[in-house]
């Protein structure tokens, strides 16, 4: 099954079924009006979204839209808890390593996790709104998950069943801002401005065999001003998988119907895959060359990051963004 939230003026959009192509949707407002909703009461809605989804796919519908992705909002345009990883420890490991930093052996046994700002999502097709270029503007593709009720202390085998739905991110970060928030102790906050995710979310048993339960089996793809960027495989040296970073989020509390948890940076240690953000490919660039060669993004810069099946269709949708200056109004 495939959801989306169109934008309609309100904070939370209208929730739609989409057809497996994207190409149609049809509004449910019999059923349930937001993502939000629909997640809170998952066990009883979610049939009857599928049924609407099944007919959909049938052509047995006849109040369908046209989708259009540029229409979308975030499927959650703000979520209780955005939850964003590090799954990936080779990408922590390749940052550290540049300046000359050792890494805790910690760093491989328990996931390193930020809460992010789940006020104010972004749309797929917005733009990347920010003051100024000097604070080194990234984006960092990723995927995430949507869970339900998640009781405190439940286990990797236990969060596996709570997992919902799956998107795109580009958990976008202001890297020149970054090494001062550490410093002091208490993380990430003005170096993290909203995240924008795909257009939309899927129910796992959309990615078929490439979802095994814990782990997305496919390539995600990046392009930076139209040139592919990277497209390391999500299923290759992911360290930490989806139900193991949920069980670490829930370890002392408990998780909404809604929560949303990334899974950080794609990143393989194949390095002819490419990366999933500027910072790696910089960082590699220090590694090789002693200093890097590639800039963060500029005003008027796009990014564009998206999931295709093994057959070539597009399962999310993309995440197409240009990066604008903010001027205050």
């Amino acid at each position: 099954m495939k959801l989306a939230t169109l934008k309609n003026n309100t904070r939370d959009g209208q929730l739609v079924v989409v057809s497996r192509d994207l190409a149609l949707a049809v509004k449910v407002n019999d059923i349930a009006l937001t993502l939000q909703q629909a997640l809170d009461n998952w066990a009883d809605i979610a049939p009857k979204l599928e049924c609407v989804y099944q007919a959909l796919n049938a052509g047995e519908l006849d109040n369908t839209l046209t989708f259009e992705q540029s229409d979308c909002e975030s499927p959650l345009p703000r979520a209780y808890q955005w939850a964003d990883g590090s799954a990936y420890v080779n990408h922590v490991e390749l940052v550290r390593k540049a300046r000359n930093a050792t890494m805790p052996e910690t760093f491989w046994t328990e996931p390193l996790m930020y809460q992010g700002g789940g006020d104010a999502f972004i749309g797929p097709r917005d733009e990347i709104l920010v003051a100024s270029e000097e604070f080194g503007i990234d984006f960092e593709s990723e995927v995430a998950v949507i869970t339900d009720d998640v009781p405190m202390g439940a286990t990797a085998a236990e969060t596996a069943r709570h997992i919902k739905l799956l998107m795109l991110v580009n958990d976008v970060s202001l890297r020149n801002l970054i090494p001062g928030e550490l410093a002091k102790g208490f993380g990430f906050f003005g170096s993290k401005p909203s995240s924008a995710f795909s257009p939309v979310a899927v129910t796992p048993d959309e990615l078929g065999d490439a979802w095994n339960g814990t782990k997305v089996l496919l390539p995600l793809t990046t392009h930076l001003n139209d040139e592919l960027f990277g497209q390391p495989n999500c299923g290759v040296d992911m360290t930490f998988d989806f139900p193991t970073i949920v069980a670490h989020a829930a370890k002392t509390r408990p998780l909404g119907a809604g929560c949303i948890v990334g899974s950080g940076t794609i990143s393989n240690y194949d390095r002819s895959a490419g990366s999933s953000c500027l910072a790696e490919k910089r960082m590699l660039e220090i590694i090789a060359d002693g200093k890097p060669s590639t800039s963060f993004m500029q005003f008027g810069n796009t990014v564009r990051i998206e999931m295709f099946s093994d057959s070539g269709e597009s399962i999310f949708g993309a995440i197409d963004q240009k990066v604008v200056q903010y001027k205050k109004a």
